[in-house]
Formats: C-alpha cells, structure tokens, sequence
C-alpha cells in the first residue's frame, strides 16, 4: 500500500515512470537488506534518499513533497531549490523542462501583488532585458503563470558578496579588487545605456567559483533621462547602508556618480567586513552618509595600503563633484591591484536548520505554513563587542584631502600594546630596576628584613 509520500511524489508529476519503478526495486533491496540487520525502518525515508541519489528529485523537492507540495511548475520551468529573497520578491533555482537550461526564477510573492508593485515588477523585466553584458546577469524570459507573475534570469553559481564575506571573512585587496573591477565594468556598460542602478551592495554582486562577478537585481534602477516618469522618482530607494547622500538629499539628481559612491560603500564592506556606518537605525545611517566620516579601513585589515584605501575614499566623497565620476574610471583605478591566477570564491553554505519557502504557487503570505520551521534568532552582541557607533574621524587639517575616508593612517599598533602586561624594561624606572636586582640576589629572609627596616626607620 502506497503511503502519503509516495502518492505525493506520483501526483507531483516529476519522476518519470521508468525512474519510479526502478527507484522501488532498490527500495525493496534496501527494506530486504536493513531487515537482515534488525535495524528500523523507514520506508518513506529511504524511498526520499533513493530519489535523491538517483537525481530523480533535488533535496529542495524533497523536503516539500514531505510537507505535502506538490506544485513545482512555472510555466515551462521546474522549480528546484530555494535562492533567496531578492528586492521585488523571492527567487527561486528552476530548469526549463525541455531545454534543460539551469536558470534563475524571481517571482513577484502573491500577497504582494498590487497595481504599483506589478507595475515595478514588469518595469524591472523591461529594463534587465535591454542589457546584454558578461558583468550583468542576463534576462533570458518572463512570463505569468495563473496569479504568479516571475522573471527568469541567468543562474550564477556560487554566492553573492554579502555571503561570501561573511563566510570567509575580510577580502585582501587583490581579492576584492578583481570582483569589484568586474561589477564596475557592468555598472559602466549599465551607465552608458542611460541605466543608474541605485541598489548597488554586496547581496547585488554575485561571484562565481572562478571569481566571475555579475552584477543582479536592477529592480529599483531607473533611467537617468526618465527619472520624472519613474514612479519611484523622488522617493528614497535602495539600502541605507550603501546608499549614496544625494539620493537622500536630492533624489530627482542621481546619476551614475551614486552608483560609484555605492560601489565604494561595496568595496569597504569587502575589505574590512563592515558597513561604512553600522548599527543604528535608518534615520542614524543617513545622518551619518550625509555627515559622518566611516573608520579608516586599516581599523579592520592592516594590510591594506594607503593607495588601495585612496581609491575608496575617492569613491565615497560625499560630494558627487569631488567624486569619482565615472565607473570606467573605477575600473582602470582597481586594475593595478587585480592578480586574476587565484580564484578565491571556493566556499559553500551550510543550509539553515529551517524549512526553505514553498513553491511559488502556494506562497500564502510568510509564516502562514504551520509546517514549516522558524529560523533562528540572530545572536545579539554582548555589551562592549560592537563600538562602531560613533564612526567619525577626529577633525583636523590631515581629514580634509578625502571626506569619507581621510587618507590618515589609522591609530599606531602601539596603543593597542600599551595594554600588554610585559614592559620594555630599558623603559622601566632604576629605582624598580636596583629592587629587581636585590630580591634576585639576597635571600628571601633578608629581603624581608630589610624592608621592615626601612619601614621602622621611616617612622622614627
């Protein structure tokens, strides 16, 4: 008799039926062979390894037929993995089931559909499929499938920066200068389509193992010429830690200069782990982008050179006129430190201990799947660990060449040392050196002794 499962995974139409009646002979095998040991068994768990080994289903699919999913088609696509969530909605990884072509799939959440957010979504569509460049993830189709409206992109193997930091911590400057040079030329190619991304950060640059970086998720770009018809146009858009101070100030006058100061925060974050301005909250961040200068970067990795940290610094003037201006520019600034022999994006994610989203076509609005498992809460630092709020340089005459990331060395190692508990003892006082050298010499005794001496001869 069939259990759930496996009427699950027969109604879900993505095992064939030569793939099930061979994937059942082995079950059988293995149930013959776990009863010859005396061991429990689980026929609906064995039946989900079997599946997976044999490629007939991914171990996304697997978990959902579990939870009782059994929808897994957009279209002409197959949705086999969860990737994320994107700016206009969650991603998900899909093959095309007759060309087989590996791809990428955003889909606009149901609960989300309104006139204006669909407008942005078909927006987006129109504006990604204009571009055609090997730093930018290309759109390849779009379509509509009942209420669930997706775009399908090129998939990116490997992760975005955001994740690639965090996982392996700070980039050398070589490192980060190789895949930001690459998402400068995209930006730059974007740029001369008339197109301004106003999103740039490290979750919108993907890195591949072979440290290829495209830059993804125009959803919040605009045309520079069509600003005025941008119904977003005069609203604060983008992420507040890499966002730009002019699109706070005047966000009817960005231009490809707010990408370069984006891309900057980008650049700072990849070197030394840190947003330009952390902690606080959104209100405090564009204080700070407007009016603050970030910790210098050698804070946080000592070996980066004061020429590489020029280059930041010129990216992220608060003026956009002092700025650099354009990100061919960036591009030919950041190619004296690239060494393309070493790719460095070899690292891979754990998975989370919780349930990834269900398929598209049952998103009923988040938390609304009592199977599904809450994700951990994100671990609060202990009092004292984090004391980056006030990120502002000391004033003076050296802070003023670059206004966001003055070209002064930071604070000399020996502040740091002079906390060590050792002493350099050519520093040491001679009196306490004469003491060190009598309670080495004399017995402990007459050490006493004399002590008590000087003591009793002091009262007199």
């Amino acid at each position: 008799m069939s259990s759930n499962f496996q009427k699950t995974v027969l109604a879900s139409g993505l095992v064939s039926p030569h793939q099930w009646d061979y994937c059942l002979r082995l079950l059988k095998h293995q149930i013959l062979s776990t009863q010859s040991k005396g061991e429990a068994i689980d026929e609906d768990k064995i039946l989900r390894s079997i599946l997976i080994e044999q490629r007939a289903i991914t171990e996304y699919q697997a978990f959902q037929l579990a939870d009782g999913k059994i929808k897994f088609r957009l279209g002409p696509y197959v949705i086999t993995d969860f990737i994320g969530q994107g700016g206009m909605g969650q991603v998900f990884k899909a093959v095309h089931e007759i060309m087989g072509r590996e791809c990428a799939v955003k889909v606009l959440p149901l609960h989300r559909v309104t006139d204006e957010t669909l407008a942005g979504f078909k927006r987006e569509i129109r504006m990604q499929a204009k571009l055609d460049c090997p730093y930018l993830v290309r759109a390849h189709d779009a379509g509509q499938d009942g209420s669930v409206h997706y775009l399908v992109t090129e998939y990116v193997a490997g992760m975005d920066l955001r994740k690639l930091v965090k996982t392996r911590g700070p980039l050398s400057q070589e490192e980060a200068a190789g895949i930001l040079m690459q998402a400068a030329l995209g930006l730059a190619y974007a740029h001369d389509e008339g197109l301004i991304h106003r999103d740039v950060k490290p979750a919108n640059i993907l890195v591949t193992p072979e440290s290829i970086a495209k830059v993804s998720d125009v959803g919040l770009a605009g045309f520079a010429a069509d600003l005025v018809d941008d119904p977003r146009a005069g609203k604060i858009v983008g992420t507040p830690d890499f966002i730009s101070p002019e699109q706070y100030s005047t966000p009817l006058q960005v231009n490809a200069a707010s990408d370069v100061y984006s891309l900057g925060c980008t650049l700072y974050y990849a070197v030394t782990g840190k947003a330009p301005f952390p902690g606080g909250d959104t209100a405090s961040k564009i204080r700070r982008h407007l009016e603050a200068t970030p910790l210098h970067p050698r804070n946080f990795n000592t070996d980066l050179s004061e020429e590489f940290v020029d280059i930041i610094a010129d990216m992220m003037e608060k003026d956009p006129r002092k700025r650099i201006q354009t990100m061919a520019e960036v591009a030919a600034r950041l190619e004296a430190w690239v060494t393309p022999d070493v790719p460095i994006a070899q690292t891979t994610i754990t998975r989370g201990p919780w349930l990834a989203p269900p398929p598209p076509m049952l998103d009923t609005g988040l938390g609304s799947d009592p199977g599904s498992f809450k994700p951990i809460p994100s671990r609060v630092p202990a009092p004292g660990e984090e004391s980056l709020q006030d990120t502002s340089f000391p004033s003076g005459p050296a802070s003023t060449n670059h206004a966001s990331v003055p070209g002064t060395a930071p604070p000399p190692p020996q502040i740091y040392l002079a906390q060590e508990p050792t002493q350099d003892p050519a520093k040491m006082p001679r009196t306490m050196l004469v003491g060190m050298t009598i309670a080495i010499i004399l017995p402990p005794a007459m050490v006493i002794g004399m002590i008590l001496g000087y003591l009793l001869a002091s009262r007199v």
